[in-house]
C-alpha cells in the first residue's frame, strides 16, 4: 500500500498542475493536485505537527494491536490502516515545508467535495472493514467463526 500510495503521489506531482483539474468521470471524479497541510477536508491546516504526532500514535497503536491479530480479516483491516497512515506520515515527514510539517499530496477530487489520495482510500476502507468485522462479532484475537458451522 505504501509503494502504491507514494508511487501515485510521485505520478501526480509529475503529471498534474495545481489549479488545473483533469476530468476523469465528468466533474464527478477529477484529478486535482493540491498540497494539504491539514487532515480530511483540510481540517487542522494550522496544526500539521499535531497531525504528524497523531499519525505516529496511530502507527504505534496498530503495530501493538497487530500482535493480537489471529485471523486474516483483521490482518487485512489493520494492514490497510497501517499502509494508509504510513503513506500520509511519509508526506508529513519528508515534504515541504519541512520535517513534521510536510503537506500531504492529494489529487483525487470527489464530486468537488474533497480531495484525497490512495492512502486516504486505504484508511477509509480500513474503517469500513473494521465496522463490518465489529458488526459481525469477529474478534481481533480469535479465529473467524461461521454461524451454523461446527468447529473442527
Amino acid at each position: 500500500m505504501l509503494v502504491l500510495d507514494q508511487g501515485t503521489k510521485a505520478w501526480a506531482l509529475a503529471a498534474l498542475t495545481p489549479g488545473q483539474p483533469v476530468e476523469v468521470i465528468g466533474s464527478l471524479i477529477r484529478l486535482n493536485l493540491i498540497r494539504n497541510p491539514g487532515a480530511a477536508f483540510s481540517l487542522g491546516d494550522g496544526s500539521t505537527w499535531v497531525l504528524t504526532v497523531l499519525s505516529l500514535v496511530i502507527l504505534v497503536g496498530v503495530l501493538v494491536g497487530a500482535r493480537r491479530v489471529a485471523n486474516l480479516p483483521w490482518a487485512v483491516a489493520l494492514g490497510l490502516l497501517l499502509g494508509g497512515a504510513v503513506g500520509n506520515l511519509v508526506d508529513r515527514l519528508v515534504r515541504e515545508p519541512g520535517p513534521g510539517r510536510g503537506h500531504v499530496v492529494d489529487f483525487i477530487d470527489y464530486f468537488g467535495w474533497f480531495v484525497g489520495n490512495v492512502a486516504d482510500i486505504a484508511i477509509v476502507g480500513a474503517a469500513g472493514f473494521v465496522m463490518l468485522l465489529a458488526h459481525r462479532g469477529i474478534a481481533v484475537g480469535g479465529p473467524v467463526h461461521h454461524p451454523g458451522h461446527a468447529d473442527d
